[in-house]
């Protein structure tokens, strides 16, 4: 049966196929962007390190290490619960710079 429709479609088309014209993919408007590398180790706080301290401190998110809900998604449900929560920004309000642009977080100085 399909034989007979792909001839009777030949047939009715003059046994000639149509020419195909090469289907283009538009160029893209931006150029690709190499996946980004992982941090440096030391972007992150030390393990055990005090909270609040020099060496709790994330680099990559400016914010303690202890307090960064990027890096540790557990901490989320906590500063939700006290209503320190940025739904629009997926952060806590008192780390959002869009919310707040005047917001200053400064890394605790080194000890001694």
């Amino acid at each position: 049966m399909f034989r007979f429709i792909v001839l009777t479609t030949l047939i009715a088309c003059g046994g000639e196929s149509a020419p195909s014209t090469p289907t283009t993919q538009p160029e893209p408007t931006q150029t690709a962007q190499p996946a980004p590398s992982q941090p440096a180790a030391s972007t992150h706080g030390v393990v055990g390190a005090a909270p609040g301290s020099h060496e709790d401190w994330c680099g990559e998110h400016a914010v303690p290490e202890s307090q960064c809900s990027r890096c540790n998604a557990s901490l989320i449900p906590a500063f939700k619960a006290t209503g320190d929560w940025c739904a629009e920004h997926g952060l806590p309000e008192s780390q959002c710079h869009a919310c707040n642009p005047d917001l200053v977080i400064e890394r605790p100085p080194k000890e001694g």
